[in-house]
């Protein structure tokens, strides 16, 4: 029997989930910057692209329209789908934070930021929600009911992940210098898997930091699958400081391949959705 071609494979690979996820790459990159409409068949060309079958494009669609970030109108025998204001949000916030990511290194005046806030393993639903929130603002968990950051700037937006979660009543917070006792390499490695999260620059480096297109089609999926690839990091990477990374860690360069990468690929990569998104036939006139 022959050996299984590289398309198939990744075909089997990518099931709802990926398609989900890659859908909402392909809204933040396409759709939502042009603040437009798109069909379906535009869609479902772009995904199918990028190793999605038809079947898991649908679905994701479906699950997407179900969560209220996209919403359909049908036009005759075909759909157009817009984002709805929810969705233009996620997506803005996700754009600010992916693209704002590793900018710029920031000096550190030595403070922490700490978070108690103990929540029940009988209330795992709230206790996914706050991680997750927190986990997005960069916080770490040495160990249960405990969150601390590097980044004091950010405790207006915990106090807001309390507030907003009806945390207030349970929780504490507070800003200040290590007093000494401990060692703060523990603690970072309690916090966070920083050798996980080296291994995945370095994955990153190696598959997008010298990874040429020669074709349109060839800058929209490699242009798709870095920005995919990289919207985990701000989920991974707390961005600490440099006075507590003692080598040379690499997001910087990652996050430098990152923007050239993106630079060199945008214009063809725009093209390429033009050329998918005029095949699908123009928008219905406004009445």
């Amino acid at each position: 029997m022959s050996e299984p071609s590289v398309a198939s494979s990744r075909r089997r690979e990518v099931g709802s989930a990926s398609a989900r996820s890659l859908l909402l790459t392909v809204l933040g990159e396409f759709v939502h910057p042009r603040h437009s409409s798109v069909w379906t068949a535009t869609l479902l060309e772009a995904l199918g692209s990028l190793g999605v079958e038809e079947k898991s494009a649908r679905q994701a669609l479906s699950r997407t329209a179900s969560e209220e970030l996209l919403v359909s109108s049908r036009h005759g025998r075909r759909v157009l789908w817009e984002l709805t204001p929810a969705g233009a949000e996620l997506l803005e916030e996700g754009t600010a934070r992916i693209y704002g990511f590793l900018r710029e290194r920031h000096p550190w005046d030595g403070r922490w930021l700490v978070l108690s806030v103990p929540i029940p393993e009988t209330q795992r639903q709230l206790r996914h929600r706050l991680r997750t929130r927190l986990t997005w603002l960069g916080l770490g968990s040495p160990t249960s009911g405990l969150w601390v950051s590097p980044d004091a700037t950010k405790a207006h937006d915990v106090h807001e992940v309390v507030r907003d979660l009806g945390l207030e009543a349970q929780a504490f917070a507070w800003v200040g210098p290590a007093s000494g006792v401990g060692d703060e390499s523990r603690l970072l490695a309690d916090a966070w898997d920083l050798a996980d999260v080296e291994d995945r620059y370095l994955g990153f480096l190696d598959a997008f930091a010298t990874r040429e297109a020669g074709s349109p089609a060839d800058a929209f999926a490699a242009q798709v699958e870095m920005v995919q690839e990289w919207r985990r990091f701000p989920f991974l990477d707390p961005d600490l400081p440099g006075e507590l990374l003692d080598h040379d860690w690499p997001g910087p360069r990652a996050g430098a391949a990152f923007h050239d990468r993106h630079a060199a690929w945008h214009a063809a990569a725009q093209a390429e959705w033009d050329r998918m998104d005029g095949a699908a036939g123009p928008r219905p006139s406004a009445t």
